[in-house]
């Protein structure tokens, strides 16, 4: 497919917001970059990088940043959006009247709204609309920035049930270093890369609690069986779970001190307060937001996520992080693997 034609917008100036801005750019697109800040749309068009999250990653000069969202999105035929979740909502809404209706939005924040439980993909779907005319996509893997800024080799996972937006994706954004896989399991792909954020928070406390590899494997493990139970109470398939957006995405996040979320449990793990984990790791770590609201959903569904339930513990109501594996031991779940057989409860 030829992309040449292609004008591409990137919502959001973060550390990965940039770097898929820079694939991009770098593959001969012309890219537009919304930033929030004046001065820093400023320096990356001056200077060339963004020295806020990638100071050193020269950055394509076909990148024009802008803290002008109406220009960025104007004429964009596909829109990524790597927003924090917070303001992600507001964005969609800011946009919604500023494009086309064939405007192709990606989702590339890894978070989900409560009050109703929400996923960034419905929200797309509820303020853009135009009689479905917009195709809605998520892309999500184990996509630590900073690797993927050093062209260290990476792969993620574009989900959509738009085929030309899948391939339209993999030609703006395939590199020598950076592998583009497909799914239609949007809700899948979308619930994975929220959901393991969580959990990386948790191996954080392990680690600094110095837990031991075998007890590291167990939590990873035991993990991936209450995000997959969770996902597929909410329709997704469990065996996209198994895949890059899955396991590949929970393993990368709940091992590397890349991992902000990763860092953030380590911090928690030492005996910082939630306000001063958060200040010491910098940046949003989505974990922290994605706990309240899945807690929330777990609980009135039903749905039994104990590893869950003891961080909500440590951080909410103040329990010694040694809690976690005294609950994870004590767990009365021991189903191993809990799809294998359908009639298994």
């Amino acid at each position: 497919m030829d992309t040449s034609n292609v004008s591409i917008a990137v919502l959001g100036g973060g550390s990965f917001g940039t770097v898929i801005a820079n694939i991009a750019a770098s593959n001969g697109n012309k890219v537009s970059l919304w930033v929030r800040d004046s001065e820093q749309a400023l320096r990356i068009n001056s200077e060339s990088t963004n020295t806020t999250y990638h100071p050193e990653l020269k950055l394509s000069e076909n990148i024009n940043a802008s803290d002008n969202l109406d220009s960025v999105v104007k004429n964009a035929s596909i829109i990524f959006i790597a927003t924090p979740s917070s303001i992600f909502e507001t964005i969609v809404i800011r946009i919604k009247p500023l494009i086309a209706k064939n405007t192709k939005i990606i989702s590339c924040t890894k978070g989900i709204k409560n009050d109703p439980f929400k996923t960034m993909s419905d929200l797309i779907g509820e303020h853009i609309c135009f009689d479905n005319s917009n195709s809605v996509g998520v892309l999500s893997g184990p996509n630590l920035a900073k690797e993927i800024a050093e062209k260290k080799v990476s792969g993620t996972v574009i989900a959509s049930k738009d085929k030309e937006l899948i391939e339209e994706t993999k030609e703006i954004l395939s590199s020598d270093t950076f592998k583009i896989y497909s799914s239609s399991d949007i809700y899948g792909v979308e619930l994975a890369g929220a959901l393991k954020n969580i959990y990386a928070i948790i191996c954080g406390i392990a680690d600094s609690l110095g837990v031991g590899e075998n007890a590291i494997g167990l939590i990873l493990t035991r993990s991936m069986a209450e995000m997959s139970r969770f996902a597929v109470a909410k329709g997704a398939n469990p065996i996209t779970f198994l895949g890059l957006a899955g396991m590949g995405d929970l393993v990368a996040t709940c091992t590397s001190k890349l991992s902000r979320n990763f860092q953030l449990g380590i911090s928690l793990g030492n005996g910082l307060k939630l306000s001063q984990a958060k200040e010491t790791v910098g940046q949003v770590a989505e974990g922290v937001r994605t706990l309240d609201v899945v807690r929330s959903e777990s609980k009135r569904l039903n749905i039994n996520m104990p590893l869950m339930d003891s961080l909500y513990e440590i951080i909410y109501n103040g329990l010694n992080p040694s809690v976690l594996i005294d609950d994870l031991v004590n767990n009365s779940n021991e189903i191993d693997v809990e799809f294998v057989n359908k009639d298994i409860k």
